[in-house]
């Protein structure tokens, strides 16, 4: 899978102090919180020790704190570094903007319109290829808004039969393409004329003999569905 971090620049905003860091400065961070040791993750971000420390002074002058506390190694050497508590704060935030930009490669976006809107059930519904699909009310919106659905893959799920339950919005779909995303796989479909993905998990996805061609329904909660005005 594509690493999210590769291009990445972070914008670091601490006591008022804003520093700009990319991908190999993330990467130095967390290998030595991971490796404990400066001079090994120096190594796995393929970087000299010396650019490392240069790395690591750059970032503490640059926000005025202390990133790493480094312990001298005895007479048979070793030693050591850990993050301090503004050190781990900083990979922390990085780490949460990395998770946010995983879940959007993995969100589908629909553009849509508000067909109706029913306050007292507390509900609108949206056109999705001919389906009113029900999503929570939204008081800034009227029926004609122009909106953009946005629905994760691991919220939409899988069903051969349509059936009657709590999930609400159903859609009939074909398959058109299923890929392997290490234990899970990526089930893309057609609905009408609308690309709608969702993930299955190996064993389920052997279970419903899933193939390209075969129709399927998809099934998510109003909940599920996001969107943003057009």
């Amino acid at each position: 899978m594509t690493d999210v971090t590769a291009s990445i620049k972070y914008k670091i905003n601490l006591n008022g102090e804003i520093f700009l860091l990319d991908s190999k400065k993330y990467h130095l961070i967390e290998g030595i919180l991971d490796a404990g040791s400066i001079t090994k993750a120096a190594k796995q971000v393929d970087i000299s020790y010396r650019t490392a420390l240069n790395y690591i002074d750059k970032i503490e002058d640059s926000l005025d704190i202390k990133l790493v506390n480094t312990i001298k190694g005895g007479k048979g050497g070793g030693g050591g570094a850990s993050l301090t508590p503004e050190g781990y704060s900083i990979l922390k935030e990085c780490k949460k903007f990395n998770a946010m930009l995983s879940l959007h490669k993995r969100v589908n976006e629909i553009e849509s319109v508000v067909t109706s809107i029913d306050e007292d059930k507390q509900v609108m519904t949206i056109d999705i290829a001919d389906n009113n699909v029900n999503i929570p009310l939204n008081y800034n919106y009227e029926v004609g808004q122009p909106v953009l659905a946005l629905i994760n893959y691991d919220n939409i799920f899988i069903m051969l039969e349509p059936i009657k339950s709590s999930i609400g919005n159903i859609l009939k779909g074909t398959i058109i393409e299923l890929k392997l995303l290490g234990e899970i796989v990526r089930v893309k479909t057609k609905v009408d004329n609308i690309e709608v993905s969702c993930l299955v998990a190996i064993a389920s996805f052997k279970d419903l003999d899933l193939k390209i061609g075969k129709e399927i329904y998809l099934g998510f909660n109003a909940i599920s569905v996001a969107t943003l005005k057009l």
